[in-house]
């Protein structure tokens, strides 16, 4: 019997490709396991109104963890015309399956690695190192929204905050509301384990990022929070700084921050700008960790006008397979498999076409299979 069953979901467009990919390392490295095929994407809303079917929760119950591929993912009006004829005009409203995932298994940290390795012609700066936690069930994608906003919903927020009053002309067909939910909890959890990994990793540093000076209560919690949790850790410094001045100190000054940590929509936004420093959404991995189950997934789209080419830089998808493998407590294999990337990128004879190559997704795997 293999020592790990991992549920497989390639998803929609190039996250079949990348998961092609890195199927080609994992066998390389030959890591004890059964990787259990699960339907997840647009076929499935297609066919079903259900992106992630309840048989894939199941097989996701009675797995160790799952690596994904990428989701295809649309407005409203769009999902509903994607239906099937029999399907549309039901009042079928489409919802992310990764992000169901994350509240159905309480996936509580979504940890984003930026590293910029030696050789990468896309790093914006050699050396840059941050990794981002970002707390990944709360904020505004619990998905507590209104369109057209209800009487009783308006009259109740008016009760409780007087600045309602300035949309009474407004018709409710004409104002759409969302809610940004944060908890103690949450807040505390996704502070604790940048502490926790700060503290592990010998990192001097933990930066908290929000808007506290505009968004007093929720944002105000997470500042007030992390500020209580650094008092439990007297060797590593919490800096603060406001979202919208930390996008421009990322630029300016790289080198300045290690960890960040920040809500769920913040987090979504300022991981993506530390993966340009590095090169881009093609070498972004990311965890969605809870405390028994993992999802690992690139942070790169579904990119289907680039589906079946084989195109696509799959070294986010490596990547991510490295930070499944420290997940299992598998070091060595991730150690390997991280050392084989980074001298994949040095020696750069083998590049997707981002990088300024004319290699081909399974290549750049395959390289980095030899480097094993």
């Amino acid at each position: 019997m293999p020592k790990y069953k991992i549920a497989w979901l390639p998803g929609d467009g190039v996250g079949n490709d990348v998961m092609e990919a890195a199927r080609i390392v994992l066998d390389k490295v030959r890591l004890d396991a059964e990787y259990i095929h699960g339907d997840i994407g647009w076929e499935f809303w297609s066919k079903e109104a259900n992106p992630l079917p309840d048989r894939t929760i199941d097989l996701l119950r009675n797995t160790d963890c799952a690596l994904f591929g990428a989701i295809t993912s649309l407005p409203k009006e769009e999902a509903e015309r994607a239906l099937a004829p029999h399907l549309q005009g039901k009042n079928l409203v489409y919802s992310s399956p990764i992000v169901r995932m994350r509240q159905e298994f309480n996936l509580r940290t979504n940890l984003r690695p930026c590293k910029g390795y030696a050789g990468n012609p896309l790093n914006y700066k050699e050396g840059i190192d941050i990794v981002v936690f970002r707390e990944n069930t709360e904020d505004l994608y619990v998905g507590v929204e209104f369109f057209p906003l209800p009487d009783e919903v308006r009259e109740a927020v008016k009760k409780h905050n007087k600045k309602m009053a300035r949309f009474d002309k407004t018709p409710g067909n004409e104002i759409a509301v969302s809610l940004r939910i944060n908890t103690k909890d949450g807040c505390r959890n996704i502070i604790r384990d940048a502490f926790e990994f700060a503290k592990k990793e010998g990192r001097p540093h933990v930066t908290i990022v929000e808007k506290p000076n505009v968004i007093r209560e929720t944002s105000g919690l997470m500042v007030r929070t992390a500020r209580e949790v650094a008092k439990q850790y007297p060797g590593i410094e919490l800096k603060e700084a406001n979202i919208d001045a930390m996008c421009m100190w990322l630029l300016k000054n790289p080198f300045d921050y290690s960890v960040i940590v920040t809500s769920n929509m913040f987090g979504d936004i300022i991981s993506d700008l530390c993966a340009q420093l590095v090169g881009g959404l093609g070498f972004a991995a990311s965890g969605n960790i809870g405390d028994n189950y993992a999802v690992f997934e690139p942070t790169h789209g579904s990119a289907p006008k680039y589906a079946g080419q084989y195109k696509v830089n799959p070294i986010a998808m490596l990547l991510t397979v490295k930070l499944m493998f420290d997940w299992l407590n598998e070091k060595e294999k991730a150690a390997r498999l991280e050392s084989a990337i980074a001298t994949v990128i040095k020696e750069g004879k083998v590049r997707t076409y981002d990088m300024g190559g004319k290699n081909s997704s399974l290549e750049v795997a395959q390289a980095v299979a030899a480097m094993l």
